[in-house]
């Protein structure tokens, strides 16, 4: 079977197409820029939010598994996607959501600046549903990765202002990658049981746990965001302890991200 993975140079998708791979599956990656096939993975240039080079990349394969989204125009490129999916004939279209898109209203112009990425994510739920392909879609709770980069941009400043009430419960991208993997090697299931990681933080105690971490001292401080999403998050939202089936810890990704010098 071929699989185009969209996003497959990133974060989630640098874990998934080896998986993939290992399954014995024909990998095609989408990327802006061209380069060379590599570790038996075939390139191939397009991209999502304009749609070029799209029905190029689709042609020939049977899943594709959509890692490639941002804060801005998410439904935008899963519409650009699905029609060059559609055209091919693709039999399976998996996505990857977040946790709480439903559930975090994005209503006022402050939700949207602070919280406008569960709006994006809920629209392109919402193509790929509709999109008249068998489809898979799995909300995950937020990234150790995302965590360790909003920490690390907050400790810019001499005094870290965290969500007051907030809590996450951050998630290993190996750990989504594999039930993504798994997803995509399977039927098509429509909306599937999220994923979450092992245990649930406030934010301020991922923000120590940083700066222990990271050797930095700053003065850590709860303010509470106002707004109809921010309340949505304080009252959970964002998360899914009854989902809590992440197997690394966020102690163990800082460990090794500590050890790795890849904290500061």
């Amino acid at each position: 079977m071929t699989i185009l993975i969209t996003g497959g140079t990133g974060t989630l998708g640098g874990h998934i197409v080896p998986l993939l791979r290992e399954a014995g599956q024909k990998v095609r990656v989408l990327t802006r820029t061209s380069r060379p096939d590599a570790d038996g993975v075939a390139y191939v240039t397009g991209d999502v939010s304009t749609g070029a080079g799209l029905e190029d990349a689709v042609a020939g394969a049977e899943t594709v598994v959509h890692c490639a989204g941002s804060a801005k125009g998410d439904e935008q490129k899963a519409e650009n996607l699905v029609r060059a999916a559609s055209g091919a004939g693709v039999r399976h279209l998996v996505y990857i959501s977040v946790v709480g898109a439903d559930r975090v209203p994005v209503v006022s112009g402050l939700d949207r600046a602070m919280f406008g990425y569960f709006a994006a994510k809920l629209a392109a739920e919402r193509v790929v549903a509709g999109s008249g392909i068998p489809w898979t879609t799995l909300r995950a709770t937020q990234f150790h990765d995302w965590i360790v980069t909003t920490m690390r941009m907050m400790a810019k400043l001499p005094v870290m202002t965290t969500w007051g009430g907030v809590r996450f419960q951050p998630v290993d991208a190996g750990d989504v990658a594999e039930r993504l993997a798994e997803l995509a090697l399977g039927e098509p299931a429509g909306l599937v049981p999220d994923i979450a990681g092992p245990r649930v933080y406030a934010m301020e105690d991922l923000a120590r746990d940083y700066l222990r971490a990271a050797g930095r001292r700053r003065l850590v401080v709860p303010v509470r965001t106002p707004g109809k999403a921010a309340a949505a998050y304080r009252a959970g939202a964002n998360l899914a302890p009854d989902r809590a089936v992440g197997r690394r810890t966020w102690e163990d990704f800082l460990a090794e991200q500590e050890r790795l010098g890849r904290i500061g």
